[in-house]
């Protein structure tokens, strides 16, 4: 996902990003230990994904404050 992506979100969708992430993020952490991950990048993407979306909610709330 790429971050002009992110910031054409609402705040509810970037919520239920976040939320979809950080699942599919405990699901390839388990899948790992089992040995189903080959693609161990994959983990890394998902994590930097959850940081953006994070970034641009803080961003907004920032934001709103100033104003």
């Amino acid at each position: 996902m790429k971050i002009r992506e992110i910031r054409q979100q609402t705040d509810k969708e970037l919520q239920e990003s976040q939320v979809s992430l950080k699942e599919k993020l405990r699901e390839t952490r388990f899948n790992l230990i089992n040995g189903k991950v080959k693609n161990i990048r994959e983990i890394h993407r998902i994590k930097k994904n959850i940081a953006q979306i994070l970034t641009i909610i803080k961003e907004r709330q920032q934001n709103g404050r100033k104003k």
